[in-house]
């Protein structure tokens, strides 16, 4: 008995149909998970690679700080009293040691930043290549800002996620709590006493050396001082807008 052609020609159908569907679903299946491991590699493995570099070279500059000589004069105390900013933008005339004038290489790492409230203990290198500085979980020197305890504005840059994102958490900094920084001769203490949640990536003035934002002028300050800002995207996972977090120098010791 021969088959009709029409029927032949409706399993061939049938089969091809479920070839297609059968190969795009392995397609999809492929597809998510090749996408989950992106995820995990950018929200986790980069993390992690980052922080235990971070935490090493940390560990690396104690190091070399406990074995070096001090050098002559880079600090000191009883050093000539200088004005610096409070927190309401007056001035006050206090002590203050001298600093290293000696600027690092492009990516050295050279100082730690300490935030207490975050438990943030990270690296700074000079630089904001993500590349080279960033992406290795450091904080990043703006580069033409001053160095930690000169006049001016020590400012930072940060990773909120992925690779380590040391200023994940920069939102919970509140007025008053306090941002170290330890180099090879010297600890600053900056107070931080103004907080600007959102502006744009692209205002310029948050960094300049009497901080003040160009988009939102009421959030910085109005005379010169010694001033650290933090900078960082925001909101979460994006880059559309940035964060600043602003502290006035309030202490200076010789590094024990």
């Amino acid at each position: 008995m021969r088959v009709p052609v029409i029927q032949q020609h409706r399993r061939r159908h049938r089969a091809l149909r479920r070839r297609v569907l059968w190969t795009g679903g392995e397609f999809l299946v492929t597809a998510g998970v090749v996408l989950l491991l992106l995820v995990v590699q950018q929200l986790w493995w980069t993390n992690r690679e980052a922080r235990q570099g971070a935490e090493h070279q940390v560990q690396a500059l104690e190091r070399q700080w406990a074995t070096q000589t001090p050098t002559p004069g880079a600090v000191s105390s009883g050093s000539p009293s200088v004005n610096t900013g409070t927190a309401d933008g007056s001035s006050s005339r206090r002590s203050s040691t001298a600093t290293s004038t000696a600027t690092p290489h492009p990516s050295q790492a050279y100082a730690i930043l300490i935030i207490p409230r975050l438990h943030l203990r990270v690296p700074i290198a000079e630089g904001v290549s993500k590349r080279n500085v960033l992406n290795k979980g450091y904080v990043g020197h703006y580069p033409g800002t001053q160095q930690p305890g000169q006049a001016g504005n020590f400012a930072l840059a940060g990773h909120r996620n992925t690779h380590g994102e040391p200023f994940r958490y920069l939102p919970r900094l509140r007025l008053k709590d306090t941002v170290q920084v330890e180099t090879s001769t010297a600890v600053y203490t900056y107070t931080v006493d103004k907080i600007l949640p959102q502006t744009s990536a692209a205002d310029s003035g948050v960094i300049r050396p009497i901080p003040r934002s160009t988009v939102k002028p009421s959030y910085g300050y109005s005379r010169p001082g010694y001033y650290i800002t933090l900078t960082t995207c925001t909101p979460e996972f994006t880059s559309r807008y940035r964060m600043a977090v602003w502290g006035t120098l309030t202490s200076t010791r010789p590094r024990a």
